[in-house]
């Protein structure tokens, strides 16, 4: 009985280092962001990142009811496409300590004050290819960065010209997205697929993704965090509709994942060598493939379905109102598509990790 009590001891300290060491971490990151004088964080994307700006838009895209929301503060939902907070409202938390969330820009309850600290522009159901957003109804990147030009006029006229240049070329710019590239477009949608094989589609997001940089650059931004695409033969969705089996993942939409996200590291690598632009990339694809595949490290229990509703196809309007599971907190997915706030809190771990050695570095 001694044995066992030592040995679950002994277990439950070790699952409790790393979050021992994140907490001390904590200090660090803040003290490197402040030498380096990072001022904001501006985020361009899809649903990962979108806390809300779909809100406003005509698009049936939207996650501003309950359930969504359920674990965020207060319980309300505000357009996340999750159970609680996203992984840039984590980085803020970790960055700044007093950034606890990155509103919408679009959000009717957004505050000067919010302009000067970060926003985000992202808008869920978008991506790299703007025939991806316009099918949906919602934010193309450049639209995106339309917006990023109107923050910019907002904040000189806030803080002044040159305030207002620093604070942009100090941001930390994040941009998270490309799967509603292949699963709302590429795969769905006949004209992509006529005019590319998979392969020239990776291609034609990437050279996307090179020109929407060219363009923040050129804004002034100069610190970028490419957040990769997920596993989305893991995503309960793709096993239950496109793999025919939702305990397996289809393992030809994650060769897509994969080949799509050595692609975006090969482009960043030259856009830090012929700009000086400094950037760095989330491996969200081997981090949730991880937690999928080895849950009690992470304290993660269901890996295969979402929370909500029946958690295989449920997500968007068709979670509106759903059951869900009694704890969010041991499953990587929330829906059938989108992670969990844990999850996110998880990633956005290992983005502030990569930071910190290629921005802060």
């Amino acid at each position: 009985m001694g044995m066992r009590v030592s040995l679950a001891v002994g277990v439950t300290f070790l699952g409790l280092m790393p979050l021992l060491l994140r907490a001390m971490d904590v200090a660090q990151v803040r003290s490197l962001a402040a030498k380096n004088n990072v001022t904001c964080i501006l985020v361009f994307g899809d649903s990962s990142v979108d806390p809300g700006n779909n809100n406003v838009l005509h698009t049936n895209m939207k996650g501003n009811f309950l359930p969504y929301g359920m674990d965020f503060f207060g319980g309300r939902p505000t357009g996340r496409f999750s159970d609680g907070r996203l992984a840039t409202d984590f980085i803020a938390d970790a960055i700044f300590g007093y950034r606890k969330i990155i509103p919408a820009f679009l959000s009717s309850n957004l505050k000067p004050t919010d302009l000067v600290h970060g926003v985000s522009f992202a808008s869920a159901a978008s991506g790299y290819d703007e025939l991806t957003a316009n099918l949906s109804s919602v934010l193309s990147i450049p639209k995106q960065l339309e917006y990023f030009m109107h923050y910019k006029i907002k904040l000189r006229k806030l803080v002044g010209g040159g305030n207002a240049e620093h604070i942009i070329r100090n941001a930390l710019i994040i941009m998270s997205m490309g799967t509603n590239d292949f699963l709302q477009n590429y795969y769905l949608e006949p004209i992509r697929s006529k005019e590319y094989t998979v392969e020239e589609y990776e291609n034609f997001l990437v050279s996307r993704l090179a020109d929407n940089i060219k363009d923040m650059y050129r804004v002034g931004g100069r610190r970028l965090v490419v957040v990769g695409v997920p596993p989305m033969g893991c995503m309960p969705v793709v096993r239950s509709i496109f793999g025919g089996n939702s305990n397996t993942c289809v393992d030809t939409y994650n060769k897509v994942a994969s080949s799509f996200n050595s692609k975006i590291q090969k482009e960043l690598a030259t856009i830090t060598a012929t700009t000086g632009m400094k950037t760095a990339f989330v491996d969200a694809y081997a981090l949730v493939l991880d937690a999928i595949n080895h849950p009690q490290k992470f304290g993660l229990l269901e890996t295969s379905k979402g929370c909500c509703g029946s958690g295989t196809v449920e997500y968007g309007d068709s979670c509106r109102g759903m059951s869900t599971c009694k704890d969010p907190s041991k499953y990587v997915f929330w829906d059938a598509v989108h992670p969990t706030q844990t999850m996110y809190k998880i990633i956005a771990d290992e983005a502030v990790d990569s930071v910190n050695q290629h921005v802060f570095g």
